[in-house]
């Protein structure tokens, strides 16, 4: 392995697992100073009965203060000033996350807006706008596959200019998280798939983009080995209670890889997609990754040969030859996505123009893709891709993407 002549690495986060962990928040709390919280949280997980089973877990000795579960599927800007008018309402003095990627960033978001008693989160908006720590954050993640429980970053939605937009800061890291079983066990089997894949994607392109370093990629071999043994198991047997972990786990670890050695092209084409076309996070990455991989062979083909071990084990790795372990670890993604293709009867997409609104209908038009490569230009994470690409190469990329061909490997440029 290549050892980096300089780099950092930084989790803070207090990691509380296990299958009963929820009822270590009183204490963690305690220790924070906090006993007023507010719980940030969407419908989907009220209606999951989540909530009342992390009320009944901390009820004695915590005054939960209120309860904001209108958190939409994409983090939103004015909920996140909304919610922090609420905050103050209600006297709070804490904040607690239940929920998946956008509950986490809303939560942070909001974070940022009572803390700094602010009246609009855009005001922090880029890297390291903060400079003080933030009041305490406690996260609950309910899906396997965001990591934003033990991440520096928050994405929120500008709806009305169509922007996904970033803050960065150590201080947005979460003071604890919670990992328990509970919180999976009722995740519908398309969100299981695609937030699963998330999670790939986010140990993938840590181990495989520029940032690496030594220690983020001991936690994505980790989540990678923990996804290929939990991901399929848990799509058959939902309430597999140690599998649920595993993934949790996964998750978690892939969460804290690529905070400290970022992403590249997978995520700037999915925070893309997702700007224009509202697709989840998760399906985007499922789709994209083994087209990443293969767009970045010719620069880091070594790095992804060097995935399937963990992926499949060591007895295929051995039997692997070496010149074709990379292209082994692409096949595996697309047979795992097939994989969940059939296991969520078709839920789950494999392309583009296999996503499908709740009506039916196709939310990514193929007239789109200009749009999203324009977009795509603009996104922060290509700068840590191992190969550069411009407007045509992003197109290029999301054509294919959508149609669900092979990527003609010999189009790409060799600079």
């Amino acid at each position: 392995m290549d050892m980096p002549g300089y780099y950092e690495f930084c989790c803070r986060v207090k990691i509380i697992s296990g299958h009963d962990a929820l009822e270590k928040i009183p204490d963690t709390l305690a220790q924070l100073n906090a006993g007023r919280p507010m719980i940030v949280t969407d419908k989907g997980v009220v209606g999951a009965g989540l909530i009342d089973i992390v009320v009944n877990a901390i009820s004695n000795g915590v005054n939960i203060r209120a309860i904001a579960d209108d958190v939409p599927s994409d983090s939103d800007l004015r909920i996140v000033n909304s919610l922090a008018r609420l905050y103050r309402e209600k006297g709070c003095d804490s904040l607690i996350a239940i929920g998946g990627g956008s509950v986490m960033d809303t939560a942070k978001g909001i974070n940022i807006v009572v803390s700094e008693e602010a009246d609009d989160l855009m005001k922090f908006s880029g890297a390291n706008a903060l400079k003080r720590a933030l009041r305490p954050l406690i996260a609950i993640p309910t899906t396997a596959g965001t990591g934003s429980e033990v991440t520096l970053v928050a994405v929120v939605k500008d709806h009305e200019k169509h922007l996904k937009m970033a803050f960065v800061s150590n201080f947005l890291l979460p003071d604890a998280s919670i990992v328990d079983s509970r919180m999976t066990l009722t995740l519908p089997p398309a969100i299981t798939a695609a937030t699963g894949m998330d999670a790939l994607s986010h140990a993938v392109e840590a181990y495989t983009c520029l940032a690496k370093n030594p220690l983020s990629d001991a936690h994505a071999l980790a989540a990678i080995r923990l996804i290929s043994d939990n991901l399929l198991k848990v799509m058959v047997n939902p309430g597999d209670k140690k599998g649920r972990l595993g993934m949790s786990s996964a998750a978690t670890l892939a969460g804290i890889a690529f905070g400290n050695s970022m992403v590249g092209m997978v995520h700037t084409l999915g925070h893309s997609v997702g700007s224009v076309c509202g697709v989840p996070h998760g399906a985007c990455m499922a789709i994209l990754l083994p087209y990443g991989l293969e767009y970045n062979m010719h620069k880091n083909g070594h790095l992804t040969a060097e995935l399937l071990l963990p992926m499949a084990g060591a007895l295929v790795y051995a039997a692997t030859p070496k010149e074709e372990r990379a292209e082994k670890v692409i096949a595996l993604i697309r047979r795992m996505n097939q994989d969940l293709y059939e296991a969520t009867g078709g839920r789950h997409a494999r392309f583009f123009k296999e996503v499908l609104d709740r009506e039916g209908k196709e939310m990514v038009a193929k007239e789109k893709l200009l749009d999203i490569a324009k977009t795509a230009l603009s996104d922060g994470s290509i700068f840590y891709n191992p190969e550069d690409l411009d407007y045509n190469d992003f197109l290029m990329v999301l054509e294919v993407a959508w149609e669900g061909k092979p990527l003609d490997i010999g189009l790409i440029k060799k600079g």
